[in-house]
């Protein structure tokens, strides 16, 4: 019962994410741009009030796989989760438009198990639209910014 109660609760919590810096809502495919890869992501957050999460993952663009590491800040969270995500890239033109802070406004509720997603941009225009899994128990709400570094 506590599954199913905590995936519903994420799923409310998550349904008011939108992207940032440009929030952009997530909606129809063809207005998030040209798909250009997909991504794979792993990241725990540990919290306190101020949160901080990290992680890595692959990015698959132009029939390479890149790996990258993540990390980044939430306003308002408490407890610990580990994240499982898969996504879409839109809107990558050159490997080095990846790196960078993606913003967005952000919730989650997890207790035990819970299901998400989010879309995500930074300033170069690319866009990252994830669907996740986490596991844990964590509350958070506000604005989150995460970092993505290529690795070399």
């Amino acid at each position: 019962m506590n599954g199913i109660l905590a995936r519903g609760a994420t799923l409310a919590a998550l349904g008011m994410i939108a992207a940032a810096p440009t929030f952009t809502p997530a909606v129809a495919k063809d207005t998030m741009g040209t798909p250009s890869g997909t991504i794979t992501l792993t990241a725990q957050s540990a919290d306190v009030g101020v949160g901080y999460s990290w992680g890595e993952g692959v990015l698959r663009y132009d029939h390479h796989s890149y790996k990258f590491k993540v990390s980044g800040a939430d306003i308002a969270a408490l407890g610990y989760s580990k994240v499982v995500s898969h996504g879409t890239v839109y809107n990558l033109k050159h490997l080095h438009d990846f790196d960078g802070t993606y913003g967005a406004l952000a919730g989650e509720a997890t207790l035990d198990k819970g299901l998400g997603g989010a879309v995500l941009s930074n300033t170069n225009g690319v866009r990252l639209k994830m669907d996740s899994a986490a596991k844990g128990a964590r509350l958070a709400a506000g604005a989150q910014g995460l970092t993505f570094t290529l690795e070399n």
